[in-house]
């Protein structure tokens, strides 16, 4: 059974702790001298196989015309207000040192020409799309090969020039481009900090030492250094994407913090009984270790399911988080027990500080210390419970009518990808951004490239560019580049509105359905639209489209797999409803916050922006399996009081209560640790920090302390009703929460209750 394994394994760990943590040591050294021997940076590739912005990247790459590289920008300015590249020549003089200057850097293929358009003309430079009509802005873009022959190191050379440059040239510099959305460094660092900081001070607060509260952080710390750098090992291998690193640490710590703080109050609690450290860990590891493994692996399962997607970088970074949540696992259940078993007793009574800091004063919301010194579940947790197991009907009429109030701006859910101008503007690529849309247009920072085969038949591009110069979507049109030797041609195309706007994701669309078709005919001939803002319109549609099939796999699973553990119909079901109910206000809630605004400024958002089209399917993913750990750690609680007393009354109120302060002290954690990365300067970061912290702290609060108690009751003895045909076909796998499999019954002595069967 699996609490007989997690019992043996960790009080091995207690009893030999410098094995474990000498063990552990040499795998995080080992896996950091891979990460840097083998190890790759983050690289984003926002397209994925059948999409038609994918089938032109193939022509592109087909013709050779060096548009399917990288590309950066960079946009200027005379820092003499009354100065134009028309009129002025010190700022044409410069601006032709800054072209020569960029393409002697390492790896640029090419770069646009202004000054020597203004050479020619100033109505050619304006109708090239390289100087404003005013002739006070003008854009250098520059071509960089495909990502896989560059590095950071192209990114900071680029920048230390602009730097350089500033300072030498009359020229207000700004840049932007692909360049820096693929190798400038990820959010992190100082979000992890205050994260840790305010994990501490909760964990303190919890257990009143020093050393508790110390353990979990550096169980924490030190499991997602080895998952980290396992995920730098896989970046050397595969594409993974930029925001995975952020979000690997951002749930590493959230979820490593809350295992640890599960068993090791469960540790506590042992120790308070009179058993000796090493008898207590390896308890604490056998009853919260099963739900920790149990909910890890609901979240591991939940997050590769994404896969159905079938969106390669979502798919790796799915892979990638679930590595950091694995590790987490394994630490909560080897490590931790180590540390355990190096801190011995003292872990079972309050520091000094805390001693001093409580003397006199109980919390309402804490835990009392009873004359035999066993950790007893508070008198205010008790009375609440038993408040609303009294008045279960208005209670859960309100909280369901709460979260589904706090849903429905799931409606007017956009998916899309928030561009540089959703960025700070103490960013750079913020600045070039305003300043391509106030001299080009909108439309200019989110090109389309249409790339066309017009097999053997020269009118079909003149039917074509035609046709797209008249569609009211599209603001100008760049001259036609025809590859000689393979005869396709590329057409650079600028829409009237910015890339993350849905009215430029119509324009697409309408391309696709109306202008190409009947431009081209029934002809052998064919055109594919692609381009950033194209590839970013298509992942999107497509993970909306996977969503319901995965939601379903995912609520399909977590329904079995309750049902195993609890031996139970109702029981899963109800979680699985509740889990909907506070993981849907977590995305109303995302709406407001990012598309409509509500608050935004108190996350330092800037500007409205749609949801990141790959983030409900993450945050569904990771949510359903967090959840999972307060459903299991609770309702275990509770099915060991139902077993031991047969009452189901007394068993939802000693099981809610019992793990109340176990419950919010780990949600509030996890909201601190999230909330802390909600504060980041990416909008994708600030997503799911918000995201995540928000349906935790439903999670915790509503949906555990009011809901679950509410509908327990209601249901009654019906909670744990199971089919006889159902319970004999059912497997009776090591999952299982039976008391025969529980230790803290076993110690006891008392025979269990019989479950609930329908006879």
């Amino acid at each position: 059974m699996l609490s007989k394994a997690l019992l043996s394994l960790g009080a091995g760990a207690a009893r030999h702790p410098w094995r474990v943590i000498a063990a552990w040591l040499i795998a995080g050294t080992l896996a950091v001298l891979a990460a840097v021997a083998f190890g790759g940076r983050t690289a984003d590739s926002m397209t994925a196989p059948g999409l038609d912005s994918r089938r032109a990247a193939e022509l592109i790459e087909q013709a050779g015309t060096g548009q399917e590289g990288m590309t950066a920008q960079m946009v200027v300015t005379p820092l003499d207000g009354g100065a134009t590249f028309f009129a002025d020549d010190g700022a044409r003089t410069a601006l032709t040192r800054l072209q020569a200057e960029v393409k002697r850097l390492p790896h640029v293929i090419g770069t646009s020409d202004p000054a020597g358009a203004l050479d020619v003309g100033g109505d050619t430079a304006v109708r090239g799309g390289l100087v404003s009509a005013d002739g006070r802005i003008a854009v250098v873009r520059v071509q960089y090969p495909d990502q896989s022959r560059l590095s950071a190191e192209d990114l900071h050379a680029l920048v230390e020039l602009g730097d350089r440059l500033r300072a030498e040239l009359p020229l207000r510099i700004e840049m932007g481009g692909t360049l820096f959305y693929a190798f400038a460094d990820p959010d992190g660092g100082v979000s992890e900090l205050i994260g840790l900081l305010a994990a501490a001070a909760i964990l303190f607060l919890a257990f009143g030492s020093l050393v508790a509260a110390a353990l979990p952080i550096g169980m924490a710390v030190f499991g997602l250094t080895v998952g980290v750098a396992t995920m730098t090992v896989l970046a050397g291998v595969t594409d993974v994407p930029t925001f995975a690193p952020v979000l690997g640490s951002m749930v590493g710590l959230g979820v490593g913090i809350d295992y640890a703080l599960f068993v090791l109050a469960r540790h506590r609690e042992y120790l308070a009984r009179g058993l000796d450290p090493h008898q207590a860990a390896g308890r604490a590891v056998a009853t919260a270790g099963r739900p920790v493994v149990f909910a890890g692996g609901t979240v591991v399962v939940s997050i590769l399911g994404m896969a159905v997607a079938n969106v390669p970088f979502v798919t790796v970074g799915g892979l990638a988080v679930s590595i950091v949540v694995l590790t987490m696992v394994l630490a909560s259940v080897t490590l931790l027990p180590a540390f355990l078993g190096v801190a011995g007793p003292r872990l079972g009574r309050p520091g000094r500080i805390a001693r001093a800091l409580r003397a006199g004063r109980p919390g309402r919301f804490g835990r009392r210390q009873d004359t035999e010194g066993a950790a007893a579940p508070a008198a205010g947790w008790r009375r609440w419970i038993g408040h609303v197991s009294r008045h279960p009907v208005p209670y859960a009429v309100g909280a369901t009518g709460l979260l589904l109030t706090a849903t429905l701006p799931v409606l007017g859910l956009r998916v899309g990808l928030p561009d540089d101008g959703s960025l700070p503007r103490s960013r750079t690529e913020r600045r070039a951004y305003d300043l391509v849309a106030e001299g080009f247009g909108p439309g200019t920072n989110g090109p389309l490239v249409i790339a066309a085969d017009p097999a053997g038949d020269p009118e079909v591009l003149d039917r074509l560019v035609g046709a797209v110069a008249v569609d009211p979507g599209i603001a100008s049109v760049a001259p036609t580049h025809i590859d000689r030797a393979t005869g396709i041609a590329t057409l650079v195309v600028f829409p009237t509105t910015g890339p993350q706007e849905k009215s430029t994701a119509d324009t697409v669309a309408r391309l696709r359905t109306e202008v190409l078709p009947t431009a081209i005919g029934h002809g052998p001939a064919r055109a594919h639209v692609g381009g950033a803002a194209a590839s970013l319109s298509d992942v999107g549609r497509r993970t909306s489209q996977r969503l319901p099939v995965f939601v379903a796999a995912v609520l399909a699973m977590s329904f079995l797999l309750l049902m195993l553990v609890f031996r139970s119909v109702l029981v899963p079901l109800k979680a699985v409803l509740l889990n909907l109910l506070s993981i849907g206000a977590a995305y109303g809630i995302m709406v407001a916050v990012f598309q409509w605004g509500w608050g935004g400024a108190l996350i330092g958002l800037e500007a409205t922006v749609p949801i990141v089209s790959f983030i409900p399917m993450f945050l569904f993913a990771i949510l359903f399996g967090l959840s999972m750990d307060y459903e299991v750690f609770l309702l275990s609680r509770i099915r060991e009081e139902y077993l031991r007393t047969g009452d189901n009354g007394t068993a939802i109120v000693e099981g809610v209560s019992g793990t109340a302060r176990i419950i919010t002290s780990a949600a509030l954690i996890m909201v601190a640790v999230f909330l802390s990365f909600a504060v980041a300067e990416d909008p994708s970061a600030k997503m799911f920090g918000l995201g995540l912290a928000t349906a935790i702290f439903v999670d915790a609060t509503v949906v555990r302390m009011v809901l679950v108690p509410a509908t327990m009751t209601l249901l009654g003895r019906a909670n744990w009703w199971l089919p006889r045909w159902l319970d004999r076909i059912l497997p009776r796998g090591p999952v299982g929460i039976d008391a025969a499999d529980d230790t803290d019954v076993e110690s006891t002595g008392e025979a269990p209750r019989p479950r609930l069967v329908d006879r």
